[in-house]
C-alpha cells in the first residue's frame, strides 16, 4: 500500500485588496453678465440645483457682486450635465448667461 498525495483537486485562492478611490469633485460656477436678469438666475438655481429662495438669491448675489459664484459641486458627470443644462436652458430663453465648472 502507498501513500501517495495527489493535488489534482487542490484550488489555492488569492486576494487582492482594491483600494477604491473617490471620485474626484467638481465645482460649478456660474459666471455674471450684463443682460441675464437676477430673478432668472435665481430661478435657475430653485430649478437646476435644487436650492431654497434663500439659497439662490445668495449665489446670485455673489454672481452679481464677485463676478461669479458656486452653485454646487459634484462628481465629473453631473457636473458636465448642471453645466449643459444652465447653458441650454438660458440660450432656450435668450439670456446669455454662463456657466462653467472646475476641479475641486
Amino acid at each position: 500500500m502507498s501513500n501517495s498525495f495527489n493535488n489534482s483537486n487542490t484550488t489555492v485562492e488569492t486576494k487582492t485588496k482594491t483600494k477604491l478611490q473617490k471620485p474626484k469633485l467638481y465645482k460649478v460656477i456660474l459666471l455674471n453678465d450684463d443682460y441675464t436678469p437676477m430673478e432668472y438666475v435665481v430661478k435657475l438655481l430653485k430649478i437646476i440645483f435644487k436650492k431654497s429662495d434663500a439659497e439662490a438669491v445668495n449665489i446670485m448675489l455673489m454672481v452679481h457682486e464677485k463676478g461669479s459664484g458656486v452653485c454646487g459641486v459634484f462628481t465629473k458627470e453631473i457636473a458636465e450635465t448642471k453645466v449643459s443644462t444652465v447653458v441650454n436652458m438660458a440660450k432656450k430663453d435668450q439670456h446669455p448667461l454662463k456657466c462653467i465648472m472646475e476641479e475641486e
